[in-house]
């Protein structure tokens, strides 16, 4: 098995994961803190962290057989960070989370992993195992802490010493008693830059995430109404947002990815305002086919905009593309597009 692991996780290096790691199934501390998370009221309206119940938190009752979990990150950055940075002050333009510039990283990471999963049957023969990227009940940070990808921050985040944040998570369910890694030590100290640099406040504590509160939440799992005390603090970001990864001291070792499915399309990441928020429902579907900004749909696309708009420095032409969409066909977006003019008055 030890022979076996260091096989996986060459292969894995070559399928162009950064990392790859093995953890054991006792998830008994995260599932309790998520439990006090649920009790708290902190999902919002993301129901779906609650349906499961306990078999998020104990992998053998989701995938029959399961013993261990190969655990692997991709970075991700596509380009620096003081790019990222310098976006936020230009109001006219959108502020995109910097992983939804590029392809679905489900599909990119799944199909990595499904390969890595072949490599090895091809190697052993059958075994048991489940690919997973995002997609089902997996406690994924807790998994990857375990396995010595890094540590869960004080913004929830996934950390690491010489890598910072900007990455994505896969995991291999698998019924190989591989040996497993040491799992990673927090390094967050003193430090509450992420805390305090949140426009929402949505860091309520240290590891405690409010996501109720937070923009990610906010323009990408609420489907209904954004609160109006949220509208302001929302600024340009249209699509998630990444002020707690930007600030963080860690992320000076993180390096832009040469992943190409990851680079930025059709401008996404300067693109104005006024612009995205003229495209018909059929361009927007032709710009976000293959994109994870596509399951928000199209009307919180517009709310989102609006609200960014709302934001924006006052001009005619800001103005004008507000009224053109005051009459929308969705209560939504007029509803944040009547508020978005009042801000102009």
């Amino acid at each position: 098995m030890s022979a076996l692991k260091s096989d996986i996780i060459r292969w894995g290096n070559a399928l162009g994961f950064q990392q790859v790691g093995v953890s054991d199934i006792d998830l008994a501390v995260a599932e309790a803190r998520l439990d006090e998370w649920l009790r708290d009221k902190f999902h919002g309206e993301m129901s779906y962290m609650q349906r499961h119940g306990v078999r998020r938190s104990r992998p053998e009752l989701l995938v029959e057989g399961t013993v261990r979990v190969i655990s692997v990150r991709m970075d991700y950055l596509p380009n620096g960070q003081d790019e990222a940075q310098d976006l936020l002050d230009h109001k006219s333009r959108a502020y995109i989370s910097r992983y939804a510039l590029g392809r679905d990283y489900h599909k990119v990471l799944r199909g990595r992993l499904q390969r890595l999963a072949t490599q090895i049957e091809e190697h052993i023969g059958a075994f048991g195992y489940r690919v997973f990227v995002d997609s089902a009940p997996v406690l994924e940070k807790a998994l990857a802490e375990k396995a010595g990808i890094g540590w869960i921050g004080k913004h929830t985040n996934l950390l690491n010493k010489k890598a910072g944040s900007w990455f994505f998570l896969g995991e291999l369910y698998t019924d190989l008693p591989l040996p497993v890694d040491a799992a990673a030590t927090a390094h967050c100290g003193t430090c509450r830059a992420c805390i305090d640099v949140c426009p929402t406040q949505a860091i309520v504590a240290p590891y405690k995430l409010d996501a109720r509160r937070c923009i990610s939440y906010l323009t990408i799992e609420l489907r209904g109404s954004i609160p109006v005390e949220f509208r302001k603090p929302i600024g340009n970001r249209i699509y998630g947002c990444d002020d707690c990864q930007l600030c963080c001291p860690w992320n000076k070792f993180a390096e832009p990815t040469g992943e190409g499915d990851f680079a930025p399309r059709h401008g996404l990441d300067s693109a104005k305002l006024t612009e995205l928020f003229a495209l018909s429902e059929s361009a927007w579907l032709e710009i976000t086919e293959g994109s994870a900004i596509r399951r928000i749909g199209y009307d919180c696309w517009l709310r989102n905009i609006a609200v960014a708009l709302g934001n924006a420095e006052t001009s005619e032409e800001v103005v004008r593309a507000l009224k053109a969409r005051l009459y929308s066909n969705s209560a939504l977006v007029s509803e944040h597009v009547e508020w978005a003019l009042q801000q102009h008055e």
